[in-house]
């Protein structure tokens, strides 16, 4: 839980940050704090599928993962759902902030992907990269919307503890081949992240989650008929 535990703290710590120093960071400092995260994200992502993809047992697994949750997403119009949802019940800024936030921390792969590692291997690599991202992420988050983005925290907590808790209960089950399929998918969706942050392209990365999953019933199927 080490890897959370910081994560969770640097979400607090950016949020103080932030909050205090809403007048001195101007619209400018942001922008340059986003590219930055941009460029980060891209190239985390891109070296998490250089790195796995020469251990692949099945190198176009995740072409179909994309495909298949990325059309899964869009069916379920999972990036407007969740925007309607925000626009529904945002009445204020800090809702928006919040709802803006959490998304930011808890539904990416890094948060993801690095707390079942962290609960497999003990390996909190991607917990601390991540808690990196997201101490920039909640000081810009909180020079705009506020101290109030500090509530986000224990729900990044409960997010990722929640993920240690049931990967450690079940880890037997999970091989090193599946994780580096998901990690696979994984380094595309935080490379995605990225296009989006730095304006290069709306990939709809929520719409792609699914394809976190395929690589998952896949291993499930190829246990019963032995692929």
């Amino acid at each position: 839980m080490l890897g959370t535990i910081v994560n969770t703290s640097c979400i607090i710590a950016g949020s103080l940050i932030g909050s205090l120093a809403r007048k001195a960071i101007k619209p400018e400092y942001r922008d340059a704090l986003y590219n930055a995260m941009g460029l980060a994200a891209l190239l985390l992502g891109t070296g998490a599928f250089v790195t796995n993809i020469s251990k692949s047992q099945y190198p176009v697994l995740f072409i179909a993962s994309l495909a298949i949750g990325s059309l899964t997403g869009t069916v379920l119009k999972i990036s407007d759902r969740f925007n309607g949802l925000v626009s529904r019940y945002s009445r204020s800024r800090l809702a928006e902030g919040l709802s803006t936030g959490i998304l930011l921390y808890c539904i990416g792969t890094l948060s993801m992907v690095g707390s079942v590692m962290s609960a497999l291997y003990g390996d909190n690599t991607y917990l601390f990269t991540n808690a990196m991202l997201d101490l920039v992420t909640s000081t810009v988050l909180a020079s705009t919307y506020g101290i109030g983005m500090i509530l986000a925290a224990p729900v990044l907590f409960l997010f990722q503890g929640s993920i240690y808790l049931v990967t450690s209960l079940a880890g037997d089950v999970i091989s090193d081949s599946l994780m580096c399929e998901i990690s696979i998918v994984g380094g595309v969706l935080i490379a995605s992240s990225g296009l989006s942050i730095l304006g290069i392209k709306d990939c709809k990365t929520l719409n792609m989650l699914p394809a976190l999953l395929v690589p998952i019933l896949f291993y499930l199927l190829k246990s019963f008929i032995r692929i």
